[in-house]
């Protein structure tokens, strides 16, 4: 299925000069989102997943039908101050400033075996930084799944040495 045909782009925002991948058009479409999501659960047998985890919020809409079509469980990477109980956090730089991501602190067991999912993959910082808090929890990164990944901006220079996965590439 050519997942492209269903991402809307969107010049101009949410400011002039971006030229935005909107996925909400895949994803109410019931085939195209249930496809992308079986391209990412069968990458995902292969690396034999314990948990899967998404930065917020759309690692959720992607990591949480592929946590539930495994039988395995999904853990959040949230904003500072979204989660309820201990967590663990890591500031990361963005493009004018940084931000912080956290995790609960007993959300992954040593040697569990994640899957990071997110939906698009543009200069990696969010996922550099949700690869921190797996990794500092004990976690084995055995996969990163996007839906998209913006080439020119060579995000996937912070992920080497990671299996990673994309399924369309713009």
């Amino acid at each position: 299925m050519d997942l492209k045909k269903y991402i809307t782009i969107v010049p101009d925002w949410p400011k002039e000069g971006i030229i935005f991948k909107d996925i909400t058009t895949l994803m109410d479409n019931g085939d195209a989102y249930r496809y992308a999501t079986d391209q990412i659960v069968e990458y995902a047998k292969e690396k034999e997943i314990d948990l899967v985890v998404g930065p917020e919020a759309r690692g959720f809409i992607i990591g949480c039908p592929v946590a539930y079509a495994l039988g395995v469980g999904f853990a959040p990477v949230r904003k500072e101050g979204k989660l309820p109980r201990e967590t663990i956090k890591v500031q990361y730089g963005l493009e004018y400033g940084s931000d912080v991501l956290t995790i609960h602190k007993d959300a992954i067991k040593p040697g569990q075996r994640v899957l990071i999912t997110d939906d698009l993959l543009a200069t990696g910082g969010t996922i550099e930084a949700t690869i921190q808090l797996v990794e500092e929890l004990g976690g084995v990164v055995a996969g990163i799944a996007f839906l998209i990944e913006l080439e020119e901006l060579n995000g996937k220079d912070k992920l080497k040495g990671y299996d990673v996965l994309t399924l369309m590439t713009f």
